[in-house]
Protein backbone atom coordinates (compact mmCIF):
# COMPACT_ATOMS: atom_id res chain seq x y z
CA UNK A 1 0.00 0.00 0.00
CA UNK A 2 1.00 3.33 -0.81
CA UNK A 3 0.04 7.17 -0.76
CA UNK A 4 0.62 9.86 -2.91
CA UNK A 5 3.37 12.44 -1.38
CA UNK A 6 2.83 16.25 -1.03
CA UNK A 7 5.55 18.54 -0.02
CA UNK A 8 3.14 19.78 2.47
CA UNK A 9 2.43 16.46 3.99
CA UNK A 10 4.08 16.44 7.77
CA UNK A 11 5.95 13.65 9.16
CA UNK A 12 7.83 12.64 12.38
CA UNK A 13 10.65 10.11 12.93
CA UNK A 14 10.30 7.11 15.69
CA UNK A 15 14.21 5.44 16.85
CA UNK A 16 13.02 1.59 17.12
CA UNK A 17 16.46 0.94 17.76
CA UNK A 18 19.66 2.22 19.42
CA UNK A 19 22.35 4.00 16.91
CA UNK A 20 25.90 4.42 17.42
CA UNK A 21 28.55 5.84 15.45
CA UNK A 22 29.42 2.69 14.49
CA UNK A 23 26.43 2.44 12.53
CA UNK A 24 27.88 5.46 10.39
CA UNK A 25 31.11 3.56 8.96
CA UNK A 26 28.50 0.68 7.71
CA UNK A 27 25.95 2.64 6.15
CA UNK A 28 28.91 4.25 4.22
CA UNK A 29 30.81 1.16 3.69
CA UNK A 30 28.28 -1.34 3.15
CA UNK A 31 24.90 0.18 2.21
CA UNK A 32 25.81 3.16 -0.11
CA UNK A 33 26.90 0.58 -3.33
CA UNK A 34 24.09 -0.61 -2.56
CA UNK A 35 21.33 1.85 -2.56
CA UNK A 36 23.32 4.93 -3.20
CA UNK A 37 24.61 8.45 -1.96
CA UNK A 38 20.95 9.98 -1.31
CA UNK A 39 19.17 7.30 -0.01
CA UNK A 40 21.99 7.39 2.73
CA UNK A 41 22.03 11.34 3.33
CA UNK A 42 17.94 10.50 3.73
CA UNK A 43 18.98 8.36 6.63
CA UNK A 44 21.08 10.56 8.07
CA UNK A 45 18.67 13.21 8.02
CA UNK A 46 15.96 11.55 9.56
CA UNK A 47 18.94 10.27 12.24
CA UNK A 48 19.11 14.18 12.84
CA UNK A 49 15.90 15.40 13.03
CA UNK A 50 15.94 12.99 16.51
CA UNK A 51 15.48 15.05 19.21
CA UNK A 52 18.72 15.01 21.89
CA UNK A 53 17.36 11.66 23.62
CA UNK A 54 17.36 10.08 19.73
CA UNK A 55 13.46 8.78 20.62
CA UNK A 56 11.31 11.24 18.68
CA UNK A 57 11.44 14.21 16.62
CA UNK A 58 9.23 17.13 16.33
CA UNK A 59 6.87 17.42 13.42
CA UNK A 60 8.37 18.63 9.94
CA UNK A 61 6.98 19.09 6.77
CA UNK A 62 8.57 17.09 3.37
CA UNK A 63 8.81 20.72 2.04
CA UNK A 64 11.66 21.24 4.71
CA UNK A 65 13.34 17.83 3.67
CA UNK A 66 13.00 19.42 -0.06
CA UNK A 67 14.81 22.93 1.38
CA UNK A 68 17.11 21.19 3.51
CA UNK A 69 18.61 18.16 1.30
CA UNK A 70 17.70 20.59 -1.95
CA UNK A 71 16.27 17.17 -3.62
CA UNK A 72 13.24 17.18 -5.15
CA UNK A 73 9.98 15.59 -3.67
CA UNK A 74 10.19 12.40 -6.33
CA UNK A 75 14.01 11.84 -5.66
CA UNK A 76 12.96 11.76 -1.77
CA UNK A 77 10.40 9.16 -2.67
CA UNK A 78 12.98 6.85 -4.24
CA UNK A 79 14.98 7.50 -1.42
CA UNK A 80 12.61 6.53 1.21
CA UNK A 81 11.76 3.30 -1.26
CA UNK A 82 15.32 2.27 -0.93
CA UNK A 83 15.42 2.57 2.78
CA UNK A 84 12.26 0.45 3.01
CA UNK A 85 13.44 -2.42 0.85
CA UNK A 86 16.94 -2.56 2.16
CA UNK A 87 15.14 -2.65 5.88
CA UNK A 88 16.50 0.37 7.34
CA UNK A 89 12.86 2.03 7.75
CA UNK A 90 9.38 1.37 7.97
CA UNK A 91 7.26 4.00 6.59
CA UNK A 92 3.13 4.52 8.50
CA UNK A 93 1.04 7.16 6.58
CA UNK A 94 -2.32 8.31 8.44
CA UNK A 95 -4.05 10.00 5.41
CA UNK A 96 -6.34 12.94 5.38
CA UNK A 97 -6.36 16.29 3.54
CA UNK A 98 -2.64 16.55 4.36
CA UNK A 99 -0.89 13.38 5.00
CA UNK A 100 0.61 12.45 8.44
CA UNK A 101 3.82 9.94 8.61
CA UNK A 102 5.96 7.80 10.38
CA UNK A 103 9.65 7.10 9.47
CA UNK A 104 10.31 4.51 12.17
CA UNK A 105 14.42 3.72 12.25
CA UNK A 106 15.81 0.94 12.21
CA UNK A 107 19.71 -0.14 12.72
CA UNK A 108 21.81 -1.24 9.59
CA UNK A 109 23.29 -4.71 10.02
CA UNK A 110 26.24 -5.35 11.45
CA UNK A 111 29.19 -6.14 8.63
CA UNK A 112 29.37 -9.98 9.90
CA UNK A 113 25.00 -10.13 8.93
CA UNK A 114 25.18 -8.12 6.02
CA UNK A 115 28.59 -10.12 4.34
CA UNK A 116 25.98 -13.19 5.89
CA UNK A 117 22.97 -12.21 3.67
CA UNK A 118 23.22 -13.68 0.24
CA UNK A 119 20.99 -11.10 -1.03
CA UNK A 120 22.97 -7.90 0.33
CA UNK A 121 26.85 -9.58 0.04
CA UNK A 122 26.21 -10.85 -3.81
CA UNK A 123 24.84 -6.97 -4.90
CA UNK A 124 27.57 -4.79 -2.82
CA UNK A 125 30.39 -7.56 -4.89
CA UNK A 126 28.26 -6.41 -8.14
CA UNK A 127 28.09 -2.97 -7.39
CA UNK A 128 32.09 -2.05 -6.84
CA UNK A 129 33.54 -5.50 -7.90
CA UNK A 130 35.91 -8.55 -6.48
CA UNK A 131 39.08 -6.33 -5.57
CA UNK A 132 36.93 -3.34 -3.98
CA UNK A 133 34.39 -6.23 -2.09
CA UNK A 134 37.90 -7.59 -0.56
CA UNK A 135 39.17 -4.50 0.40
CA UNK A 136 36.17 -3.62 2.02
CA UNK A 137 35.64 -6.88 4.03
CA UNK A 138 39.55 -6.63 5.31
CA UNK A 139 38.40 -3.04 6.67
CA UNK A 140 35.88 -4.80 8.93
CA UNK A 141 38.09 -8.03 9.72
CA UNK A 142 39.35 -8.47 13.53
CA UNK A 143 42.90 -8.55 13.61
CA UNK A 144 44.29 -11.24 14.84
CA UNK A 145 46.53 -11.76 17.83
CA UNK A 146 48.88 -14.50 18.84
CA UNK A 147 47.72 -15.80 22.18
CA UNK A 148 50.56 -18.55 22.84
CA UNK A 149 52.00 -17.86 26.14
CA UNK A 150 48.90 -15.99 27.87
CA UNK A 151 46.57 -16.74 30.42
CA UNK A 152 43.28 -16.16 30.70
CA UNK A 153 42.77 -14.41 34.01
CA UNK A 154 39.32 -12.65 33.85
CA UNK A 155 37.33 -12.85 36.80
CA UNK A 156 34.01 -14.15 37.34
CA UNK A 157 30.88 -11.90 38.28
CA UNK A 158 30.05 -14.04 41.16
CA UNK A 159 34.20 -13.20 41.98
CA UNK A 160 33.47 -9.54 42.19
CA UNK A 161 30.25 -8.69 43.03
CA UNK A 162 27.90 -10.27 46.39
CA UNK A 163 24.68 -11.47 45.95
CA UNK A 164 21.39 -10.10 46.41
CA UNK A 165 18.32 -11.92 47.07
CA UNK A 166 15.87 -9.30 48.31
CA UNK A 167 14.84 -8.10 45.26
CA UNK A 168 12.46 -9.74 42.36
CA UNK A 169 13.94 -9.57 38.77
CA UNK A 170 11.90 -7.09 36.75
CA UNK A 171 11.62 -7.83 32.99
CA UNK A 172 10.55 -4.22 30.82
CA UNK A 173 10.25 -5.37 26.99
CA UNK A 174 10.11 -1.03 25.76
CA UNK A 175 13.26 -0.84 26.89
CA UNK A 176 15.92 0.29 23.83
CA UNK A 177 17.30 -2.20 21.99
CA UNK A 178 19.39 -2.76 18.74
CA UNK A 179 16.65 -3.84 16.18
CA UNK A 180 16.74 -4.58 12.68
CA UNK A 181 14.83 -5.67 9.72
CA UNK A 182 16.15 -8.83 7.36
CA UNK A 183 15.53 -8.20 4.05
CA UNK A 184 12.44 -9.37 2.42
CA UNK A 185 11.84 -10.53 -1.27
CA UNK A 186 8.97 -11.59 -3.30
CA UNK A 187 8.63 -15.24 -3.38
CA UNK A 188 9.55 -16.36 -6.93
CA UNK A 189 9.29 -20.18 -6.02
CA UNK A 190 6.32 -22.55 -4.50
CA UNK A 191 7.91 -23.66 -1.76
CA UNK A 192 4.77 -25.68 -0.73
CA UNK A 193 4.97 -27.30 -4.03
CA UNK A 194 8.94 -28.14 -3.36
CA UNK A 195 8.32 -29.39 -0.44
CA UNK A 196 5.28 -31.57 -1.62
CA UNK A 197 7.97 -33.93 -4.12
CA UNK A 198 10.61 -34.31 -1.20
CA UNK A 199 9.57 -37.75 0.50
CA UNK A 200 9.27 -37.17 4.07
CA UNK A 201 11.71 -40.45 4.10
CA UNK A 202 14.15 -37.62 3.06
CA UNK A 203 13.34 -34.52 4.73
CA UNK A 204 11.70 -34.05 7.82
CA UNK A 205 9.06 -30.93 7.23
CA UNK A 206 8.68 -30.15 10.31
CA UNK A 207 12.13 -29.39 10.88
CA UNK A 208 12.24 -26.55 8.38
CA UNK A 209 12.14 -22.99 10.45
CA UNK A 210 11.15 -19.71 8.83
CA UNK A 211 14.90 -18.80 8.91
CA UNK A 212 15.64 -21.82 6.43
CA UNK A 213 12.26 -20.86 4.20
CA UNK A 214 13.97 -17.36 3.78
CA UNK A 215 17.42 -18.55 2.94
CA UNK A 216 15.80 -21.04 0.28
CA UNK A 217 13.84 -17.92 -1.13
CA UNK A 218 17.02 -15.39 -1.34
CA UNK A 219 18.88 -18.71 -2.74
CA UNK A 220 16.28 -18.87 -5.45
CA UNK A 221 16.14 -15.15 -6.12
CA UNK A 222 20.44 -14.69 -5.85
CA UNK A 223 20.90 -17.50 -8.17
CA UNK A 224 18.02 -17.48 -10.16
CA UNK A 225 16.76 -21.03 -9.40
CA UNK A 226 13.57 -22.48 -10.72
CA UNK A 227 11.12 -25.22 -8.53
CA UNK A 228 12.94 -28.21 -10.31
CA UNK A 229 16.38 -26.93 -9.78
CA UNK A 230 16.03 -25.87 -6.14
CA UNK A 231 13.63 -29.05 -5.36
CA UNK A 232 17.45 -30.81 -6.55
CA UNK A 233 18.95 -28.88 -4.78
CA UNK A 234 17.37 -29.06 -1.43
CA UNK A 235 17.09 -32.67 -1.50
CA UNK A 236 21.29 -32.49 -1.63
CA UNK A 237 21.43 -30.56 1.18
CA UNK A 238 19.64 -32.82 3.75
CA UNK A 239 22.14 -34.20 6.73
CA UNK A 240 21.64 -37.62 8.56
CA UNK A 241 18.86 -36.55 10.85
CA UNK A 242 16.71 -35.23 8.08
CA UNK A 243 17.51 -31.80 8.31
CA UNK A 244 18.38 -28.83 5.75
CA UNK A 245 21.89 -28.26 6.36
CA UNK A 246 21.92 -24.34 5.40
CA UNK A 247 25.68 -24.65 4.76
CA UNK A 248 25.60 -27.13 2.52
CA UNK A 249 22.42 -25.65 0.75
CA UNK A 250 24.25 -22.48 0.35
CA UNK A 251 27.44 -24.40 -0.79
CA UNK A 252 25.58 -26.30 -2.89
CA UNK A 253 23.45 -23.26 -4.85
CA UNK A 254 26.70 -21.73 -5.15
CA UNK A 255 28.57 -24.43 -7.29
CA UNK A 256 26.00 -25.41 -9.53
CA UNK A 257 25.72 -22.10 -10.41
CA UNK A 258 29.56 -22.40 -10.91
CA UNK A 259 29.26 -25.88 -13.07
CA UNK A 260 25.83 -24.39 -15.23
CA UNK A 261 27.86 -20.91 -15.81
CA UNK A 262 31.62 -21.93 -15.88
CA UNK A 263 31.67 -18.89 -13.27
CA UNK A 264 32.16 -18.52 -9.48
CA UNK A 265 30.60 -15.48 -8.99
CA UNK A 266 26.51 -15.34 -8.64
CA UNK A 267 24.75 -14.05 -12.27
CA UNK A 268 24.57 -10.75 -12.76
CA UNK A 269 22.80 -10.82 -15.73
CA UNK A 270 19.77 -10.16 -13.52
CA UNK A 271 21.72 -6.88 -11.62
CA UNK A 272 20.23 -3.50 -12.57
CA UNK A 273 22.83 -0.62 -12.93
CA UNK A 274 24.40 0.27 -9.80
CA UNK A 275 22.95 3.57 -8.23
CA UNK A 276 26.47 5.62 -7.99
CA UNK A 277 26.65 5.05 -12.21
CA UNK A 278 23.24 6.12 -13.02
CA UNK A 279 22.15 9.67 -13.91
CA UNK A 280 19.35 11.84 -12.81
CA UNK A 281 16.94 12.04 -15.85
CA UNK A 282 14.73 14.96 -15.05
CA UNK A 283 12.85 15.23 -18.19
CA UNK A 284 10.81 13.45 -21.32
CA UNK A 285 12.99 13.52 -24.02
CA UNK A 286 14.02 10.28 -26.27
CA UNK A 287 17.52 10.29 -24.99
CA UNK A 288 16.08 10.40 -21.69
CA UNK A 289 13.94 7.71 -21.62
CA UNK A 290 16.36 5.55 -23.66
CA UNK A 291 18.82 6.35 -20.46
CA UNK A 292 15.87 4.96 -17.95
CA UNK A 293 15.54 1.96 -19.95
CA UNK A 294 19.30 0.95 -20.02
CA UNK A 295 19.80 1.78 -16.30
CA UNK A 296 16.51 0.25 -14.82
CA UNK A 297 16.68 -3.57 -16.85
CA UNK A 298 19.10 -6.14 -16.15
CA UNK A 299 20.85 -7.70 -18.95
CA UNK A 300 18.45 -10.72 -18.72
CA UNK A 301 15.08 -8.87 -19.38
CA UNK A 302 16.62 -6.21 -22.14
CA UNK A 303 17.74 -9.11 -24.02
CA UNK A 304 14.53 -10.75 -23.12
CA UNK A 305 12.95 -8.24 -24.62
CA UNK A 306 14.88 -7.71 -27.77
CA UNK A 307 13.85 -11.08 -28.42
CA UNK A 308 10.06 -10.60 -28.11
CA UNK A 309 9.84 -12.18 -24.72
CA UNK A 310 11.83 -15.57 -25.87
CA UNK A 311 14.24 -16.61 -23.23
CA UNK A 312 17.90 -15.65 -24.17
CA UNK A 313 20.28 -18.93 -25.40
CA UNK A 314 22.78 -20.38 -22.85
CA UNK A 315 25.67 -18.94 -25.49
CA UNK A 316 23.84 -15.49 -25.43
CA UNK A 317 23.77 -15.50 -21.14
CA UNK A 318 27.61 -16.88 -21.06
CA UNK A 319 27.85 -13.70 -23.04
CA UNK A 320 27.00 -11.34 -21.20
CA UNK A 321 28.31 -12.99 -17.81
CA UNK A 322 31.44 -12.35 -19.79
CA UNK A 323 30.77 -8.83 -20.53
CA UNK A 324 29.81 -8.51 -16.80
CA UNK A 325 32.62 -10.10 -15.12
CA UNK A 326 36.15 -10.60 -17.74
CA UNK A 327 35.46 -7.37 -18.86
CA UNK A 328 33.78 -5.41 -15.86
CA UNK A 329 31.22 -3.44 -17.55
CA UNK A 330 28.22 -1.87 -15.78
CA UNK A 331 24.78 -3.89 -16.03
CA UNK A 332 23.58 -0.59 -18.31
CA UNK A 333 26.96 -0.51 -20.14
CA UNK A 334 26.18 -4.45 -21.54
CA UNK A 335 22.52 -3.30 -22.37
CA UNK A 336 23.71 -0.21 -24.21
CA UNK A 337 26.54 -2.35 -26.16
CA UNK A 338 23.48 -5.27 -26.92
CA UNK A 339 21.46 -2.41 -28.34
CA UNK A 340 24.29 -1.22 -30.74
CA UNK A 341 25.12 -5.06 -31.71
CA UNK A 342 21.70 -5.41 -32.86
CA UNK A 343 21.11 -2.99 -34.38
CA UNK A 344 23.72 -2.82 -36.79
CA UNK A 345 24.09 -6.70 -37.26
CA UNK A 346 20.29 -7.03 -38.67
CA UNK A 347 19.48 -8.42 -34.81
CA UNK A 348 22.44 -10.90 -34.88
CA UNK A 349 24.84 -10.96 -31.49
CA UNK A 350 28.35 -11.79 -32.92
CA UNK A 351 30.26 -12.73 -29.81
CA UNK A 352 33.53 -11.84 -31.47
CA UNK A 353 32.52 -8.80 -32.26
CA UNK A 354 30.14 -7.88 -28.64
CA UNK A 355 34.36 -8.79 -27.40
CA UNK A 356 35.75 -6.51 -29.54
CA UNK A 357 33.73 -3.68 -28.51
CA UNK A 358 33.83 -4.44 -25.27
CA UNK A 359 37.63 -4.51 -24.88
CA UNK A 360 37.73 -1.07 -26.68
CA UNK A 361 35.12 -0.19 -23.86
CA UNK A 362 37.14 -1.75 -20.79
CA UNK A 363 40.45 0.55 -22.37
CA UNK A 364 38.54 3.32 -22.36
CA UNK A 365 36.64 3.43 -18.60
CA UNK A 366 33.29 3.38 -19.69
CA UNK A 367 31.03 3.26 -17.20
CA UNK A 368 28.11 5.05 -17.61
CA UNK A 369 25.43 4.38 -19.54
CA UNK A 370 25.72 7.89 -21.59
CA UNK A 371 29.28 7.62 -22.15
CA UNK A 372 28.09 4.30 -24.02
CA UNK A 373 25.45 5.93 -26.26
CA UNK A 374 28.20 8.75 -26.98
CA UNK A 375 30.60 5.90 -28.22
CA UNK A 376 28.39 4.36 -29.72
CA UNK A 377 26.69 7.63 -31.64
CA UNK A 378 30.49 8.34 -32.68
CA UNK A 379 31.54 5.16 -34.29
CA UNK A 380 27.77 5.33 -36.25
CA UNK A 381 28.55 8.79 -37.66
CA UNK A 382 32.29 6.95 -38.59
CA UNK A 383 30.44 4.03 -40.42
CA UNK A 384 28.08 6.20 -42.31
CA UNK A 385 31.25 8.48 -43.12
CA UNK A 386 33.17 5.52 -44.82
CA UNK A 387 29.98 4.00 -46.15
CA UNK A 388 29.36 7.59 -48.16
CA UNK A 389 33.09 7.70 -48.76
CA UNK A 390 32.67 4.04 -50.72
CA UNK A 391 29.40 4.77 -52.25
CA UNK A 392 31.10 7.63 -53.96
CA UNK A 393 32.14 6.79 -57.27
CA UNK A 394 35.37 8.80 -59.00
CA UNK A 395 34.75 10.60 -62.55
CA UNK A 396 36.52 10.43 -65.39
CA UNK A 397 38.15 13.83 -65.87
CA UNK A 398 36.49 14.78 -68.93
CA UNK A 399 33.32 13.72 -67.32
CA UNK A 400 32.07 18.35 -66.46
CA UNK A 401 33.88 19.43 -69.04
CA UNK A 402 32.08 21.17 -72.12
CA UNK A 403 33.52 19.40 -75.57
CA UNK A 404 33.95 21.81 -78.23
CA UNK A 405 31.96 20.68 -81.59
CA UNK A 406 33.65 20.99 -84.99
CA UNK A 407 32.41 20.40 -88.90
CA UNK A 408 34.37 16.82 -90.16
CA UNK A 409 36.39 18.62 -93.25
CA UNK A 410 36.66 16.80 -96.89
CA UNK A 411 40.12 15.24 -96.02
CA UNK A 412 38.56 13.91 -92.87
CA UNK A 413 35.90 12.25 -94.36
CA UNK A 414 37.96 10.29 -97.17
CA UNK A 415 40.14 9.52 -94.58
CA UNK A 416 37.61 7.88 -92.30
CA UNK A 417 35.91 6.09 -95.62
CA UNK A 418 39.63 4.43 -96.35
CA UNK A 419 39.82 3.16 -92.43
CA UNK A 420 36.02 1.67 -93.02
CA UNK A 421 36.51 0.29 -96.71
CA UNK A 422 39.96 -1.45 -95.57
CA UNK A 423 38.28 -3.37 -92.58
Amino acid sequence: MSANLYPADSYIVKNATVLNNEDRMVLIKLYEPVIGSTAVSLYYTFWSNLDSMSIMSTEYTHHYLMASMRLKLEDILEAREKLEGIGLIKTYVKESSVNSYIYELYSPLSPKEFIDSPILSVTLKSNVGKREYNRILKFFEIPKIDLKGYKDITLKFSEVFDSISNYDVDENENIRKVKNIDVTIDEKIDLNSILSLIPSEILNKRSISNETKSLIYKLSFIYNLDEDEMTDLIRNSVDEKHVIDKKLLRDNCHNYYTFENNSSTPSLIYKKQPEYLRKKVSDTSKKSKMIYTFENETPYDFLSGRNRGVKPSKNDLKLIEQLLIDYELSPGVVNVLIDYVLRINDNKLIKNYCLTIASQWKRSNIKTVEEAMEICKRENSKKKSRVKKVKKEEKPNWYDKKLEQSKATDEDIKKLDDILNSL
